[in-house]
């Protein structure tokens, strides 16, 4: 019985033979795994879904980074608009704008009276 040798020769038609039989279906039957094609699509399915999830987790992480940014851009706009609300609320300041635009309005210098309509 003499041992069959190979050659370098072999590997290019065994690469060739092999993405003939890949491209026709035949690849699992050539090497004798047909019996383990669940195990092989079951596997790829496993791989499918992992990759499936991890781009979902990567997704909703960017929109949570977005959304962050987003709040503290607001919390920004919100803590501008709280200082301007307080420096409009103190009555030196009102009088100030008062003066400005020209108006004769001023504060009460007597107590208010009350007009009693019977």
């Amino acid at each position: 019985m003499s041992e069959a040798k190979w050659k370098f020769s072999d590997i290019g038609r065994f690469l060739k033979e092999s993405i003939i039989a890949i491209i026709k279906g035949e690849f699992l039957l050539r090497i004798n795994c047909a019996k383990y094609f669940i195990h092989i699509i079951w596997t790829f399915f496993l791989l499918f879904c992992a990759i499936w999830i991890s781009l979902s987790v990567e997704e909703t992480l960017t929109k949570v980074e977005q959304n962050k940014k987003e709040l503290s851009d607001m919390d920004i706009y919100r803590a501008q608009k709280t200082v301007e609300i307080v420096r409009l609320n103190r009555m030196t300041t009102v009088q100030e704008m008062l003066q400005e635009q020209g108006s004769k309005v001023t504060m009460p210098v007597n107590p208010p009276t009350v007009i009693n309509n019977k």
